[in-house]
């Protein structure tokens, strides 16, 4: 059974229930009040015919019956009937007294010409002595017992009160009243019916439709979010999962492309050596090298292409395991100002013998401390050194290695003179085997790991490296450390 079934039974079998309980608290109040199931057509005129007067009003009336039945000719005292007329207008109810068709006595609280005609006929049996009526859409309770004068005349005595004038308009309207009730009730469901559907089951066919698309493998759609119901906070939920889905998805499709993409560096960077330590070889076994100078250069070129392979599987390796997490940092709390002089001496004579000029600005006083991985981050400053050289083609080439700090970074800038980095390169050359430079030729271009690896290096620092460029200008790599106060030590 469907939920749109459920919910139409569910709403139908309140509506049914409702209209029992009311029904069956009507029919126990007329029981209460009448004993009688079957007046319960009558049920708005059975409150006034039993109970017409005030409890203080009754007893003025038992008073009276009680003189018609001993005494009827004192009910033609006018005196005594004032009397009785003052103490029934503190209960708002008149009295009313006639002989025949003559009147005895009318309480000035009704101001009614219509009065004696409104009147019931006599019945000296007194089968109803408690009734109402009507005098146009003035509404009155009234009880009355019929007597005998001494002389054999008939006589009434009505005791009445007016009652308002909507219970009238109510007993009249009452029957449309009930089945007006009862239509509003079922439009009113209808209408909670159609509403609770529109805001649950129409959400609920748009996670069934999504969810058949992501079976189908189409992510590219969107769910609509229309509530912030618990059905809504699920629809959120959906939409969040197939974005999360959708996500991974590009990631993987890219993951697949950078594979491919590693597959393809790797093999056009291990065949450029390797094809050149084929041909060496062929030419010691063809006899090319035939004088010991020549197989000499044969042997030291073999050995370094040898060496640049090792060098290459070696950055991979690192690469690799940076990138997997599974490379460790053993971190040290460091003087970075004495790092870089460490570091600039050992790098100073590889750049004096390629005629750079190496300075040196330490622009922070005193001790820059952080907590780094000094093998890890020397060899990320050798990457940012090796990867400028490869592109200094100046015939004065300069490098400054510069250390600023502040309260909370420290920031390391090597800039170089060399011929810069396209603006449109710039914001990939930390990539894997990216090189602004296009042709593949390793002698110039290097592996294309350097700068990945050292960016790599300093994410696991929790640190930042970017570059600056200008064509023909320079570059400058920045990397940028959380410094440790004396505070934190």
């Amino acid at each position: 059974m469907s939920i749109r079934i459920k919910m139409l039974l569910s709403f139908t079998g309140m509506l049914v229930i409702s209209l029992l309980f009311i029904l069956l608290t009507a029919s126990l109040y007329t029981i209460a009040a009448t004993g009688d199931l079957q007046s319960f057509r009558d049920i708005y005129k059975v409150h006034y015919q039993i109970n017409p007067l005030t409890e203080q009003g009754e007893s003025i009336f038992q008073e009276m019956k009680f003189l018609a039945k001993n005494d009827p000719d004192d009910l033609q005292n006018k005196v005594l009937l004032r009397e009785y007329d003052m103490k029934l207008r503190a209960e708002k109810s008149g009295l009313y007294i006639r002989r025949e068709n003559s009147q005895i006595f009318e309480s000035l609280t009704f101001n009614q010409p219509e009065l004696k005609q409104a009147l019931p006929a006599y019945d000296l049996n007194n089968y109803q002595i408690r009734s109402t009526f009507n005098i146009g859409e003035r509404f009155y309770a009234y009880a009355k017992f019929d007597f005998q004068y001494s002389d054999g005349e008939r006589g009434s005595i009505f005791v009445i009160r007016e009652r308002s004038p909507f219970a009238e308009l109510t007993r009249k309207l009452l029957p449309v009243m009930s089945f007006l009730l009862i239509g509003v009730l079922i439009i009113a469901n209808l209408l909670l019916f159609r509403w609770i559907t529109r805001s649950f089951i129409k959400p609920l066919n748009q996670l069934r439709s999504s969810a058949e698309h992501i079976k189908d493998g189409n992510l590219s759609f969107k769910l609509q979010l229309n509530s912030n119901d618990e059905v809504g906070q699920l629809s959120e939920a959906f939409e969040s999962m197939r974005n999360q889905l959708q996500l991974s998805y590009a990631l993987r499709q890219q993951d697949e492309v950078n594979r491919k993409e590693l597959i393809s560096n790797i093999s056009h960077d291990l065949r450029t050596p390797i094809t050149n330590i084929k041909g060496y070889i062929e030419g010691i076994r063809d006899g090319v090298a035939n004088t010991p100078e020549k197989m000499e250069s044969y042997v030291n070129i073999i050995h370094s292409k040898a060496v640049s392979m090792d060098k290459l599987v070696d950055e991979l390796f690192l690469y690799s395991k940076l990138d997997l997490n599974q490379e460790p940092f053993l971190f040290k709390t460091v003087d970075l100002a004495d790092f870089l002089e460490d570091s600039i001496e050992e790098l100073r004579y590889d750049l004096e013998d390629k005629g750079v000029a190496l300075d040196w600005n330490n622009q922070v006083p005193g001790p820059a401390m952080a907590a780094v991985d000094p093998e890890k981050l020397k060899r990320t400053v050798v990457n940012v050194v090796d990867n400028a050289l490869k592109y200094m083609e100046n015939e004065h080439k300069r490098f400054e290695i510069t250390l600023q700090a502040d309260e909370n970074w420290i920031t390391m800038a090597f800039k170089d003179n060399g011929r810069g980095i396209p603006e449109e390169a710039l914001p990939y050359i930390f990539d894997r085997f990216y090189r602004a430079e296009q042709s593949r030729n390793s002698s110039t271009g290097g592996s294309g790991l350097g700068l990945a690896i050292a960016r790599q290096i300093i994410d696991g620092h929790g640190g930042f490296i970017w570059a600056e460029s200008q064509p023909n200008d320079g570059t400058s790599i920045y990397i940028k450390l959380t410094r440790l106060n004396e505070e934190r030590n």
